[in-house]
Parts: C-alpha cells; structure tokens; sequence
C-alpha cells in the first residue's frame, strides 16, 4: 500500500507489471526520488540520473564558517506524505531518519500599521483568541468563520487534487469554484467572490486578515487578485495540519529520502545529463545523453520542468486537449545571513513581514513590466537550530521573498543586491538591530534556482489549484507517450515538498497497476 495524505490509503497491487522492469527516472528531486524508492519496493530495477552533482532538486543546502542554511524550502507541511514513504519503502518510522519538531507558534505575522500576531500551530481556538486580542474584537471570528468555508474547498478538492490521478475530464475541476463564497451585495447587485483577493476584501473586511490570507499565496508565487477563492485550501494546510521543521534543517529530509533510495537498491548516476527521451513505436524505450551514452528502459520518468520536458520529448508530451504545462511563474530570493548574537529566547521560528504597500508590490511581480517591488513582503526564519551555527553566540537567519524569475525583470547583479538591502530594511521590523549583527550575507537567486532545478528562469512552481479555467492546475503524471511519466512540482499535483511526494505515489501507483489505478479506495 501507498499513502499519499495522512487521510487516505493508496491500494497498489504489486504484479501487475510482469517481472522485473528496468526504469529510468530524470532527475533526483525529492518527488523523483520518492517514486523511485516506490517502484524499487515493487521490485522493479530503478536507476536516477540527475544532471548535478547531488541530490535534491531545489532542495538543497549552503555552508560557510560554521554556518548552514536550507536554500529552498524550510519548513514542511503534512509529514505523513514522508512518513508514509518511510513505513512503505522499509517498514521504519520517518522520525528514525530525521528528527521532526512541530513549529510553535506557525508564524508570526507584522503588519504594515505595526500590529504582530503570533498564531498558535493548529489551534482554531488559539488562533481566534490570538487575532482578536492583536487586531480587535471581532477578527478573529472572521478569520475562523474563514476556516470554515476553506475546509469546505479542501475537502471538495482533496482527492481530485491530491489522491488521485488527474482527471481525463479535468476540465470540471478547471469549470467548478469550490470554495462556498458568502454572499456579497454591493449597491443593487450580490457577488461572490470568485478571487482570493475578493474573498480577503469581502468577507475577512479587515486589511490585516486580508495580508495574512494572500500571504500564503504570494509565498507560491500567485497573484492573490488572479488566484481563484479555493486557493484559501493553501491557509487552511498550515492550520490543519500543522507546520513542521526538520531538525538540521529541510536538507535532512532530502538526505533521508536519498539514502532509503539507496537502501533500497536504487542506483544513482551524478553528472549524467539527458539529451533525449527515446520513444519507439509510440512507447518510451530509454534515455540518451549528453556523452552520447544511452540506456534501455521500459518506463521512463521524467522529473523536470517544462522547457526540459519539451527538449526531451517534444511534441510527442503534448495532447492538444490536455492541461498545458503552467510557465510563467515567479521565482524567489534567498538572503542568507549569518548574525553575531545568538537566537534570543522565545523567537517565532518564521514571521512574515507585510509590506505597507500591497498593490505597488503585486504590480511590481505580476505587472505588464515586472520589477523586484520596493517594498517586499519578507519571511524571516530563525530556526534557533544548534546545527545550523557554529556556537550559541550566533544565529543564522534566512529571509525570503517573491521575485520575478529572470527573463521577467531586472533581477541580477547589482539589482539582485538592492533587493537584498530592501529585505533587510523590511526583516528590521521583525529583528532588532538586525543590520548591524551581520557578520556576512550570501544572495540566491533566481539564476541559483535555474541551475538547481532547470526551471527556465528560477520559476518556482506552486500546488495545483481547481477553478480559474484550468490554469493553475499542472499536466497529469501520465502522457501521451507510453511508459512516459512525470513526476515533481511541475506535474499533478504541483509544487510544494508535500504534493511532490504525492506526485511521487501517484507515478509509482500508475506504472505498478496500470491505467486503472485511481488512487485511494
């Protein structure tokens, strides 16, 4: 058995591929691998070739004098994906390979009018209390009344979404708004929100709550006045499920995953990059090289972004009916900054720092000509991790923000570095005398990300999403080509550590039972 979520099982019949087959994944993200870990329990002979040098996709870590940083994500959502893994690929717990720690509170959040919540991890009771006490009586009731409608979205969504393989008739996901919006009547008319910017305007009626909720969307690179109302599900995850960190940092989740790859007898060829997808008689048959080298393989999956999927394959990957491949997405800036001082105690493990001024900012990333805002939304995380610094009298500290990938605006050199210096004037808000404790400052950009992941531009991709006319939706696992699969953030059901090991069950699911595989019973 797969699970995929810590609400539901996948049923896999082992067999129904005769004997042993050989297959071949591109690419060793962490959704890459995860599917490979799968087929390999199967009993199928699995190899990865990754273009780099290591393992992990955008999953990766930076070190220097003492210091160490997760350059990618650095907290993880539903840890039953990954728990799930581990028990099916070995029957051993994930927290006997990695050490999880529930964040508490999930964040922190400071307003652009100096207001700060800290929200509990979890708890819906907490959270009302904490918002009304921070913004006014009457906050948090909106925001929880919120909750409720978002989990309507989710658990209309969940399966389609997530559990299952994406739909032959998807475009009902892509018609259907899920999220029950309240009625909202403006002069002589009465709306529903169809946007999660309306949903904030209309129903949170409150310019604080209205930050807290397209924050979560802004952190996947979506624009909250484009974004469909069921992208409130993104909020909801965090508050349903918790918020997790891996002691050591998310690289340790990677590390984890690669070595039960390898444990499993799963090989591993580094610097191997793919020219092409071999395709004979209408059916994946093996992958070339750019050494001239080649393999034979009877499935091929494929763990990589559009562009690259295009170079491999071409147009055989394309059905002239089916959900395009999403471009066009924006990237993020990393700034890692290494501070004298230590962590002081009782500081929230991440706090989002608003900007004070949302629309210029959503111009600025998502604008005809595109440029870094001004004025950016940060997340700051202090991990407070002893693994992470080299003694007690440092911290390591790591801010982030949305940007737009290269190609979409001037974003390199000295704008990469202005960016940076708007970043930390806006972390001040949330650390005191931030400025003047660094003891030196690494920038990752969207070229970083591009030479990580391969993603044209350092885009970052985000979860698939129903509504808005199939847009935000991601192509299915399986192709046009047989034996062609895809698998990670680029693929059903998009981007984020969680949905790239559900990628990873699914994958494993339809090469092990076939066409008729449909996820959870």
């Amino acid at each position: 058995m797969l699970v995929t979520a810590p609400w539901r099982a996948l049923s896999v019949v082992v067999g129904k591929v005769p004997g042993m087959a050989r297959i071949a994944v591109i690419g060793a993200g962490t959704g890459a691998m995860a599917a490979a870990a799968r087929l390999a329990v199967a009993g199928h002979r699995v190899t990865v070739y990754e273009r780099t040098e290591t393992y992990g996709g955008g999953v990766r870590r930076f070190e220097r004098d003492g210091f160490a940083f997760d350059t990618g994500p650095g907290l993880l959502p539903l840890p039953a994906v990954y728990r799930d893994l581990f028990v099916k690929t070995g029957k051993e717990p994930l927290e006997d390979r990695v050490e999880l720690v529930q964040v508490d509170p999930s964040a922190r959040h400071v307003f652009a009018d100096g207001a700060g919540v800290s929200l509990p991890n979890a708890s819906r009771a907490g959270v009302v209390t904490a918002l009304d006490e921070a913004l006014g009586a009457g906050a948090g009731q909106r925001w929880g009344d919120f909750l409720v409608r978002a989990r309507e979205a989710w658990d209309r969504t969940r399966r389609p979404l997530l559990e299952e393989p994406l739909w032959p008739d998807w475009p009902v996901l892509a018609e259907r708004e899920p999220y029950p919006s309240v009625p909202h009547k403006r002069l002589l008319r009465t709306r529903r929100a169809t946007t999660l910017a309306e949903v904030g305007a209309w129903e949170l009626r409150d310019a604080r709550l209205a930050a807290l909720l397209e924050s979560h969307a802004l952190a996947y690179g979506l624009d909250p006045r484009t974004a469909p109302a069921s992208a409130a599900v993104l909020p909801y995850l965090e508050h349903a499920f918790g918020t997790w960190y891996v002691r050591g940092g998310l690289r340790e989740l990677a590390r984890a995953v690669y070595e039960r790859c390898v444990a499993r007898r799963v090989e591993f060829v580094f610097g191997a990059e793919a020219r092409r997808i071999v395709v004979e008689d209408g059916r994946a048959a093996g992958v070339e090289f750019a050494d001239g080298t080649a393999v034979a393989a009877e499935f091929v999956v494929a763990g990589v972004p559009p562009r690259t999927l295009d170079r491999l394959a071409g147009a055989a990957v394309r059905p002239a009916d089916g959900v395009p491949a999403r471009r066009g997405l924006p990237s993020r800036l990393t700034v890692l900054l290494a501070l004298r001082g230590g962590r002081p105690a009782g500081t929230a493990h991440r706090t989002v720092v608003h900007t004070p001024d949302r629309e210029a900012e959503l111009d600025a990333l998502f604008g005809l000509s595109p440029a870094p805002p001004a004025r950016p939304t940060v997340a700051v995380t202090r991990p407070g991790d002893p693994a992470l610094v080299p003694d007690p009298e440092h911290e390591a500290v790591t801010l982030t923000a949305t940007v737009p990938a290269d190609g979409a605006g001037p974003i390199a050199g000295d704008a990469l570095e202005a960016q940076a210096d708007r970043m930390v004037t806006a972390a001040e808000r949330a650390v005191p005398r931030l400025r003047e404790r660094i003891l030196w400052r690494e920038l990752r950009g969207p070229a970083d990300v591009e030479r990580e992941t391969g993603a044209a531009g350092g885009a970052v991709p985000a979860p698939a999403l129903a509504a808005a006319g199939g847009r935000l939706l991601h192509p299915a696992n399986s192709t046009p080509v047989a034996g062609l699969f895809t698998v990670g953030g680029w693929s059903h059901p998009g981007g984020g550590l969680a949905h790239a090991g559900m990628s990873g069950a699914l994958v494993a699911g339809l090469i092990v039972e076939g066409p008729e595989f449909r996820g959870s019973r």
